[in-house]
Order: C-alpha cells, then sequence, then structure tokens
C-alpha cells in the first residue's frame, strides 16, 4: 500500500494547479481527455497515488509543458514517497502546505520565535541579523512567513502548541519596540503557548523540531537546522518526536505560567541597563 507523505501531497497539488492554470480544465475533464478513471487524477493530485512516467508525461503534455520541464518534475517527483526527504530552510512551500493541511500542529524553538508567531518587523530584524540573503529574498521570505500564518485565523485552524525556551526570548532582535509587539503577538490566545525555563537545557532539548498530525493521513516530523529542513514519516522517527514532546510537556511551565513569564519580558523591556524608562508607545 502507497502512503502519501508531506512532498507527495506537496507535489500533487503542484499538478492540480498546473492542470487549472494551464488548461482550464476539471479533474474528471482531464481524465477523460487521458483516458483516465477520474479517481485516478484525484489520487495522483492528492498524493494519494504515485504517477508512472507516462502518467507523468501524458499529464504534463496536456498541460502544455516541454521535455525539459518534464525532466525537472521527474527529477522531484522520484522522492515523493520517500519516508525521509531533506530540504534546503528556504524551500517552504512543502512545509507550508503540510502546516495548511493538519489538523494539529506541535513546535519546539530554542533561540528565535516560530515562523507561525513572527511578526513582520521580528522576522525582519532575524533576516537581517543573518544577513544572508538578498533584499529580493528577505521580501519573499518575510512575504510567505505571513502567508503561513493565514492558518491562524481560520475558522478550522488547527489546533496548535508551542514549545519555546526562554532562551528565544532573551535573544534581542531589533529595537525594544520590535521585541515588545513580538512578545505581544506571543500572548494571542489561538494557540498554546508553553515557554521551557531558561535553567532547563539538556542535549535532548536544543534543536528545533515540529509535529504535524493529520485527520486521515501518517503524522509527518519535520526537523529543523540552518542548513536543511528534514521531514520524517517513519514510525520511529515521529515515535522519537513524541517522546521529545512529552519531555517538553513534564518541563515546560504550563499556559498561564507562560503568559506571566511573557509579561515580565514585557515589564523589562521599559526598562533600560540604568534603569531609566525606555519609550515604548
Amino acid at each position: 500500500m502507497t502512503l502519501s507523505t508531506a512532498y507527495s501531497r506537496d507535489l500533487g497539488d503542484e499538478l492540480r494547479r498546473l492542470r487549472e492554470s494551464c488548461t482550464g480544465l476539471t479533474g474528471r475533464a482531464l481524465a477523460v481527455q487521458l483516458g483516465w478513471d477520474p479517481s485516478k487524477v484525484s489520487n495522483i493530485e492528492h498524493g494519494r497515488a504515485r504517477a508512472s512516467e507516462i502518467d507523468l508525461v501524458q499529464f504534463l503534455t496536456v498541460c502544455g509543458k516541454d521535455l525539459g520541464f518534464f525532466e525537472d518534475f521527474r527529477r522531484r517527483y522520484r522522492h515523493a514517497f520517500d519516508l525521509y526527504l531533506v530540504q534546503v530552510p528556504d524551500e517552504l512551500r512543502t512545509l507550508a502546505m503540510t502546516e495548511s493541511l493538519a489538523s494539529k500542529i506541535t513546535t519546539y524553538d530554542v533561540l528565535t520565535i516560530t515562523g507561525l508567531l513572527q511578526t513582520v518587523p521580528y522576522a525582519q530584524a532575524l533576516f537581517d541579523e543573518r544577513a544572508i540573503e538578498t533584499p529580493e529574498n528577505v521580501r519573499k521570505g518575510i512575504d510567505l512567513r505571513i502567508e503561513r500564518q493565514t492558518i491562524m485565523r481560520r475558522p478550522n485552524r488547527p489546533q496548535c502548541v508551542f514549545y519555546l525556551h526562554e532562551l528565544a526570548l532573551r535573544v534581542r532582535l531589533g529595537s525594544a519596540q520590535v521585541m515588545e509587539e513580538q512578545y505581544r503577538r506571543l500572548l494571542f490566545r489561538t494557540h498554546e503557548l508553553r515557554i521551557v525555563p531558561a535553567d532547563v537545557m539538556t542535549a535532548a532539548l536544543l534543536s528545533k523540531c515540529a509535529l504535524y498530525e493529520f485527520e486521515k493521513v501518517p503524522p509527518v516530523a519535520v526537523g529543523v537546522t540552518e542548513t536543511a529542513l528534514v521531514f520524517a514519516q517513519a514510525p520511529a522517527a515521529v515515535e522519537r518526536t513524541r517522546k521529545v514532546f512529552r519531555r517538553l510537556d513534564a518541563v515546560a511551565l504550563d499556559p498561564e505560567q507562560s503568559r506571566r513569564k511573557l509579561a515580565e519580558y514585557v515589564s523589562r523591556l521599559r526598562e533600560d541597563s540604568n534603569g531609566s524608562r525606555t519609550d515604548l508607545a
């Protein structure tokens, strides 16, 4: 039995968008044109079934794509159903789609605020601090972060639990106003925030990670570094990530304690190192 993966759903959705933008055909109409059963189009576009190379040639030819496009897509599609997938952090389409489809999202961040909760000024300050992107890519990166956050405002938004190490609150990015706005964003009640106290740090809690759960497909664990996003659907990897979150649940402050901790950081911003007031209006 073929299991869908985060990447198969991503590439399947890419095929759907190509069908809609390049042909204007419905899935059923495309199936008629190709001589396929309509369920085959649906299963391929939802990442539930692997398309053969012949299937891809036929599909992309109807969409008006040339051999070069086909070869590039085939190269990527070869790994669509792998239980492990590695991408560079800037390729966020698979991550964004995974977030959009999830019924529950649990994340852990160590030194920075998770992208789903970042304000625009904070994200800008983070890109400025890294200083490795062109201005154009910075703008695209910030826009994509904000677009991803729309899932938090949906009526059927996923259940979200964000674990955040206190070190991330202590890392100053930008001005005091930037940090206060970011702290206040964390206080929104559209999610559950759990702060891990600064004195709690073990080797098991050094890396940021996430777990995405869905109603009808297996969960996906994601590991994040500066150089890679690792999507893992293998049961052992998912269970290992669950163990990390069970550990975090045991050591983190509860939601109300976390809110009080955030309030402390807002208060601290109102005093400079000499004890004088800072204008945060």
